[in-house]
């Protein structure tokens, strides 16, 4: 039996986030014991992945970012342009290999801490006040975890139920090109000059790290996944029809789907307040962008100050109730098909200063920036979505 005062259940971007900020001793002065539990190599290990943010001045992981920039760009479907300057705040890319990296460096001497690689299976509350971790190492031996607070990142195997479900699904290359065809100064946040599908919106998103060389990527917010021929076909279209980037070379390749509900994730697993769900698991995501790193790192320091100071470390709510009501309206007016997406993200990008805007995609704004918000976007197909909501019952949606 391993025996710690946390566990803390995967190493992806909330786990290794979590353990980064934990203070290396408890408030008595005493070492904390902390195990980072990550599975072994193989399918339930994400496959690599790359994520984006916003960040005014300096960052806790600025070591590990891949690029950033202080341009935004969202062109529309006639290829009108939208350009925004965000400075003082820079939009980051870290890569999760880099991430991993850096975290593994800043812990590989931290007292206290331990990590292990298992499969973890039931989490359960003990009648000690203790939580018990059952887990199976990569040799196939039991692994018995005890600890004071578990906080389990694992995606959950079911969406709590929910009203509405798209997919955020996307392919992206990382290509080089053998002419200089992009602009290193400003990211392609949304291109809708794609073929746009029957049902959702599509567009390009352009994260250019050179003059040559840029992560292009093809998004759709629709019912379900494509094949991944089906996005080879679409990022071919893209590239040569619309970048026009002639000969180029595909170096790697990403792949990803993440759900975009108005589910509540309920952060205490089972009801227990000492199993704790972070991260994607814990509601980390923002339903209406699929951003979820900005809300992880504020969750992981809220909890980490809780543990400073010797508190019960509950994980905060990621995005207030207020930013949890404007995405189910917008998540059901899109799925409906009361209001055009490209219209609408243009529009708010070309009617909102970017500072507020960014606070509102952030949940960061004040309900007066929300309001100021609200009146850029269509108001009467979304006051008849928010006024029929009290009335949809929501269901367990399918995952993917």
């Amino acid at each position: 039996m391993l025996d710690a005062d946390i566990v803390i259940v995967g190493a992806g971007a909330a786990g290794l986030s979590l353990a980064h900020r934990l203070p290396a001793r408890a408030p008595s002065g005493a070492v904390s014991s902390v195990v980072l539990v990550d599975p072994p190599p193989g399918p339930l290990r994400p496959p690599r992945r790359t994520w984006c943010f916003w960040e005014t001045g300096p960052g806790r992981f600025d070591r590990a970012a891949t690029a950033s920039w202080e341009w935004l760009r969202v062109r529309g479907r006639d290829g009108r342009v939208v350009r925004r300057h965000l400075a003082p705040t820079r939009y980051k890319m870290i890569r999760s290999d880099d991430f991993e990296a850096l975290v593994a460096r800043d812990l590989k001497d931290r007292p206290g801490l331990r990590r292990v690689e298992a499969t973890v299976g039931a989490v359960t509350a003990l009648p000690d006040a203790r939580v018990r971790v059952a887990a199976t190492d990569a040799a196939g031996a039991a692994l018995d975890l005890r600890a004071r607070w578990v906080f389990d990142s694992r995606p959950p195997e079911r969406l709590p139920a929910a009203r509405t479900r798209l997919l955020q699904h996307f392919r992206g290359w990382f290509v080089r090109t053998d002419r200089p065809v992009f602009d290193p100064e400003a990211v392609d946040l949304m291109d809708f000059r794609t073929a746009q599908p029957a049902r959702g919106l599509s567009f390009g998103y352009v994260l250019p790290t050179g003059r040559h060389t840029a992560l292009v990527e093809y998004t759709e917010f629709g019912p379900a996944p494509l094949t991944t021929e089906a996005y080879d076909r679409a990022l071919e279209d893209y590239t040569r029809r619309v970048l026009r980037t002639g000969a180029m070379e595909v170096l790697s390749t990403e792949q990803g789907v993440i759900p975009m509900t108005d589910a509540v994730f309920d952060r205490r697993a089972g009801g227990c307040d000492r199993i704790f769900r972070i991260g994607v698991a814990g509601g980390a995501t923002r339903a209406s962008t699929g951003y979820t790193f900005a809300a992880v790192q504020r969750q992981s320091e809220a909890v980490a100050r809780a543990v400073r100071a010797g508190l019960r470390p509950v994980p905060p709510p990621p995005h207030p109730a207020r930013a949890r009501l404007m995405d189910a309206v917008l998540l059901r007016a899109l799925d409906t098909g009361r209001v055009d997406g490209p219209d609408l993200f243009l529009r708010l990008f070309d009617r909102v200063p970017a500072d507020r805007l960014l606070r509102f995609l952030d949940s960061r704004s004040r309900w007066h920036e929300d309001l100021a918000v609200g009146l850029r976007v269509p108001v009467l197909p979304m006051l008849r979505t928010a006024a029929e909501l009290p009335w949809l019952r929501r269901r367990h949606l399918p995952l993917r």
